[in-house]
């Protein structure tokens, strides 16, 4: 049998064990100055060229995103556009780590299919915005960049000798990801009729 006494007294300990000030620590409050960065995203599931502004704020010595904003000239995708911004926004102001939201974009995908860009497979719309915001945690230190390796002098010696008329002047497009990249009057210029990308214009 439980005494009553017994019961208040775990009560009592449960009451007291999570604090709400502890909670509220971890929520940002976005100052009247933020810093931003702002991408461009020419994506083959949507018609028209996507801008993404991802802001930021330092808070105890480390840089902490506090905002996303995505604007496109398509006012079709404007009702899921705000969705996405105000979910995202509430998430980088009410989580501590909020990396974990790449792995749950890039685990969406169109069922209409996807298709390969810059040598990657892109399996959906929501998994690009992963992919900017994976670059833009890694530009303000949110998580490490990757180390680039270099080749051994040997291998890279081989591999410029090794079939050198074999796709010299076209390269892979980082836009629409065909081999359709030639350099055009000095500049870096994709031919594909239904992408545009220049080297020039970034």
């Amino acid at each position: 049998m439980i005494k009553i006494k017994d019961l208040n007294f775990e009560i009592e300990e449960i009451k007291h064990e999570e604090p709400l000030d502890n909670i509220e620590e971890h929520v940002a409050v976005r100052p009247d100055i933020v810093s931003a960065k702002v991408y461009k995203l020419r994506s083959g599931f949507v018609k028209h060229s996507v801008y993404i502004t991802l802001g930021y704020i330092e808070q105890n010595g480390r840089n902490r995103p506090i905002e996303i904003f995505i604007n496109s000239k398509d006012l079709t995708k404007n009702a899921e556009y705000a969705v996405l911004t105000r979910l995202i926004s509430a998430i980088f102001r009410k989580s501590t780590n909020p990396v974990f939201i790449l792995e749950e974009l890039s685990s969406i995908h169109d069922p209409n299919g996807g298709y390969h860009k810059n040598g990657k497979y892109i399996h959906s719309f929501y998994s690009e915005i992963a992919d900017v915001m994976e670059r833009f945690f890694k530009e303000i230190g949110c998580i490490e960049s990757e180390k680039s390796t270099e080749l051994a002098p040997a291998v890279s010696q081989a591999l410029a000798e090794a079939e050198p008329e074999t796709n010299t002047v076209f390269q892979i497009c980082p836009d629409c990801g065909q081999r359709s990249v030639k350099m055009e009057n000095g500049c870096l210029t994709c031919v594909n009729p239904s992408c545009g990308y220049s080297k020039c214009d970034k």
